[in-house]
């Protein structure tokens, strides 16, 4: 059976590995960049490149060829400005008129846990409700554009912090006077998780749900900053003293796990290289 056609808006640091994996599994795959310089890269992965920006209207290479898919996945973030809720609406209210005028009939949004305030607790897919940051704010209410579209089903991905490959904690630990926040656990996904995850999403047809993508073990941010300097053979920082515990979330990605049968490549990506 022919494999459908899938266009990644965002071949960046997450879409341009996720695109190198959807070819090796038999798709044809389209892939935008908003740097002429990066077209190269994305067609060299065995990807159709494409340039393309929502700033905020959809311009750039052929858009009606660059939506002729039976699936996007969608991967950019909201803008850092000073109007990035409306900025953002604007994006995705371009982004689905130019849906309106093509064939995509499923859509995966990579979004999030940015959208939960730190409840002091667990949070689960329901929780997303009154985000604390304005990316965050930006977020849920494209999630709930695109969520109530009829012309396509929409999943929402929410991923934790991403981690893996160059996003070494160690780099940052020079420039870092103190650990802030020591005793804060930490919602973390490594990268390629994250790959797998969008893939059996795929594979497995889940369209119309929101899923929560983070590993189940939550490292303190001690522990995570000191397992890296130890590892890099350096010292660690020392902790920031703190009058009061400060605020948290451990996200909870059951929901995912039992919908996709899913075992974490990296159940605690802290401790994993790479």
């Amino acid at each position: 059976m022919k494999k459908e056609t899938i266009t990644i808006l965002g071949c960046g640091w997450l879409g341009l590995p996720l695109a190198r994996t959807l070819v090796k599994e038999g798709y044809s795959v389209k892939g935008s960049t908003t740097r002429e310089e990066r077209l190269e890269t994305i067609h060299d992965a065995g990807v159709e490149p494409y340039l393309v920006k929502l700033d905020p209207e959809v311009n750039g290479d052929d858009i009606v060829a660059f939506l002729q898919s039976d699936i996007l996945i969608v991967n950019i973030p909201p803008a850092r400005r000073d109007d990035i809720v409306e900025y953002h609406i604007e994006q995705f209210s371009s982004l689905i008129d130019a849906l309106g005028q093509s064939p995509v009939r499923s859509v995966l949004l990579v979004s999030s846990t940015s959208v939960y305030p730190a409840l002091n607790s667990e949070v689960t897919e329901e929780d997303g409700v009154d985000p604390e940051s304005l990316a965050g704010q930006a977020l849920l209410l494209v999630e709930e554009m695109l969520m109530q579209e009829s012309g396509f089903q929409t999943t929402v991905l929410r991923f934790g912090g991403l981690v893996g490959y160059d996003r070494n904690p160690a780099k940052y630990l020079a420039s870092m006077a103190e650990i802030t926040h020591s005793d804060q656990p930490m919602n973390l996904v490594h990268r390629d998780d994250c790959v797998k995850i969008i893939s059996e999403i795929i594979r497995l047809e889940q369209w119309g749900e929101v899923f929560n993508a983070c590993s189940p073990v939550h490292p303190l941010r001690k522990e995570y900053y000191g397992r890296a300097a130890a590892t890099a053979g350096i010292e660690s920082p020392p902790l920031a003293p703190s009058a009061e515990p400060a605020p948290y979330k451990l996200v909870n990605s059951d929901k995912m796990i039992n919908a996709l049968h899913y075992h974490f490549l990296y159940p605690d990506p802290s401790s994993q290289p790479g």
